[in-house]
């Protein structure tokens, strides 16, 4: 049907835009929390670990989004791999991640906001940006993806200024104190947090359908984001500890745990009302911005594919008439965000979004491997190099962070496994 189809108008540009806004978020907040788990020492091997994960993962996931250029992601990718019930698991996954992620990225816009204009309430910015962005993504992917690569390309040049502006100052004394204040175990707590570095960079692979020449352009946008990624996190990391030790930037100064490393890292070099101050402040809520603008396009996809094919309601799978947007899957999603942003539980809702990830991260790259047994014949424009060594080694740190995940957030992992569950039987019931 001519209403089922999404738009196609994506290029290169506008996909490292999105691959790297999806993801940028990570560097201005949420992953200090990794330091009060493991200090720099365990926040920093739990980097170097997710960043090899990553790597890994990311060609691997590649080859499936080139080989599959459908607006499911991982759905689609399960299903042909391992049939319905599957591909209904890693679907549901994907759209917790992507659902989950938005509004712990609205309350640290908020956060910013309220640094900024404290007459302005935490949950009154974050619930005004949800209207402002899911309103974008339905008017049209052309106008929110190249929205997105131009809020994505200042916040890169804000990071880029914060670390000019800091690494002059770098302390290795502060940088190594208290490297390890729980141990090794430590290292493992973090790993969530290490994950939020990056997570939703697989989001690139929800708007295949609309790219213009996916077999390829896909890879090009996947790898020059991620790269850029990669260096951001490094820089950022070292930067921000190295000012004044870790404790810094994990602790207001009420004795809470912020939401805003970046400022409390810059605080200590100029007042709050100096001008660079304010230019992080205020240039630092489009890295923000970014983030949640591009995982709430990602997820409409998502949402919207579970709903096309029979696995959500239908009016889930429609195409908004005049946009060609998923329009109602984009409410929908912005609904429950909403929601789940008024709990107000920053870290909780991170870890969420992050066992959402690594079960899409262990089915993924299941299905590359069976895909390539059962399916040797399918037409992959890109191979991922160092098969099957390299999905192999994303499988197995995938699966180490799953079982770290588990072991620390025992609570969060059964509130997590019953929302798969509960979903998971409603399904198979309406199959029935």
């Amino acid at each position: 049907m001519a209403d089922q189809h999404l738009r196609k108008s994506l290029t290169p540009a506008l996909l490292w835009g999105l691959g790297v806004g999806y993801v940028i978020s990570g560097m201005y907040f949420g992953w200090n929390l990794g330091l009060e788990k493991g200090g720099t020492l365990g926040m920093g091997l739990a980097t170097m670990v997710v960043i090899i994960m990553y790597a890994c993962f990311s060609f691997s996931y590649t080859e499936l989004a080139c080989a599959i250029p459908k607006a499911g992601g991982v759905y689609d990718y399960a299903e042909k791999a391992f049939r319905k019930d599957i591909g209904f698991i890693a679907g549901l996954a994907q759209i917790i991640e992507f659902v989950f992620a938005p509004p712990a990225i609205a309350i640290a816009i908020g956060a910013y906001f309220h640094l900024a204009f404290p007459q302005v309430s935490i949950e009154a910015a974050a619930l005004i940006v949800y209207v402002m962005f899911t309103a974008l993504n339905i008017y049209g992917i052309k106008a929110a993806a190249s929205f997105e690569l131009a809020v994505t390309l200042l916040a890169v040049g804000e990071l880029i200024l914060f670390c000019s502006l800091t690494l002059p100052h770098f302390s290795l004394a502060h940088f190594t104190a208290n490297p390890l204040p729980r141990g090794m175990g430590g290292a493992f707590a973090a790993l969530p947090f290490a994950i939020w570095f990056f997570l939703g960079i697989e989001g690139v692979a929800n708007v295949a359908e609309e790219t213009l020449h996916p077999q390829k352009d896909i890879l090009k946008g996947f790898g020059w984001a991620f790269i850029t990624l990669v260096i951001l996190c490094l820089l950022v990391f070292t930067a921000s500890v190295g000012i004044n030790g870790w404790e810094s930037i994990v602790y207001a100064k009420d004795g809470s745990s912020s939401d805003s490393p970046l400022p409390l890292a810059l605080g200590h070099l100029f007042a709050s009302d100096h001008l660079f101050y304010r230019l992080l402040i205020g240039i630092g809520l489009f890295g923000l911005i970014a983030s949640f603008h591009g995982l709430l396009l990602a997820s409409g996809r998502a949402t919207f594919e579970f709903g096309k094919i029979g696995n959500a309601p239908a009016f889930l799978g429609k195409v908004h008439p005049r946009f060609q947007t998923p329009a109602n899957a984009l409410l929908f999603n912005s609904i429950l965000g909403v929601i789940i942003l008024f709990t107000g539980k920053t870290a909780e809702i991170i870890i969420i979004s992050v066992f959402g990830a690594v079960t899409l991260y262990i089915i993924s790259m299941l299905s590359v491997i069976r895909l390539r047994k059962s399916s040797p014949e399918m037409e992959r424009p890109f191979r991922v190099p160092g098969y099957p060594l390299t999905p192999i080694i994303a499988l197995v740190l995938a699966i180490m962070c799953m079982i770290a995940l588990c072991y620390y957030n025992a609570v969060l992992a059964l509130a997590y496994l019953g929302i798969l569950l509960f979903f998971f039987l409603i399904f198979k019931w309406l199959k029935k």
